[in-house]
């Protein structure tokens, strides 16, 4: 992913108002963000933890999505997997974050949602850098296979959003 600024993250959101962009927490300052290493930057706002953020090249802009994530259940005595990057986790790591539908669809009430890390942290999972607590099914793919499988289902998720713009 290509180095973003403050200014450029902020008018990347496509489902909230430019007020609710303006006031988004940011993750970090974005030089100390290892771009070469994210497909997507991704999320939770340290101040309010029900907010969640993504943000990543689609279609030859950067398209940012502002996501509720719904509250952790509190067994962790079952699994489930992320949608994105297919990392499998304790029930209390996987989130369901839902967010408004671009254009009117969304400002008539419309919502998406999808199970996901509940760290938003795909990219460090697609490439070992982070591991689940749950023993993870063997996969034969590469690295770059399973970096692509992540864009894939990526856009396929932002597409969703954006259908009714």
């Amino acid at each position: 992913m290509d180095p973003l600024g403050q200014d450029e993250i902020r008018a990347s959101f496509v489902n909230c108002t430019r007020g609710e962009a303006k006031g988004v927490t940011l993750p970090a300052r974005p030089e100390d963000i290892p771009w070469e290493k994210r497909e997507f930057l991704g999320w939770r706002d340290p101040k309010a933890p029900g907010r969640a953020y993504l943000v990543l090249p689609y279609g030859g802009e950067v398209v940012g999505l502002a996501l509720r994530a719904a509250p952790a259940p509190k067994t962790r005595l079952r699994s489930n997997i992320c949608g994105f990057c297919t990392t499998t986790h304790g029930l209390a790591d996987i989130t369901l974050f839902s967010g408004k539908r671009a254009g009117k669809a969304g400002r008539d009430g419309n919502t998406l949602g999808i199970y996901a890390c509940g760290n938003l942290a795909c990219c460090q999972y697609v490439r070992g850098e982070l591991k689940s607590d749950v023993p993870q099914p063997f996969e034969t793919l590469t690295e770059a296979d399973r970096t692509a499988r992540l864009e894939e289902k990526l856009h396929k998720f932002v597409a969703r959003v954006l259908e009714s713009r």
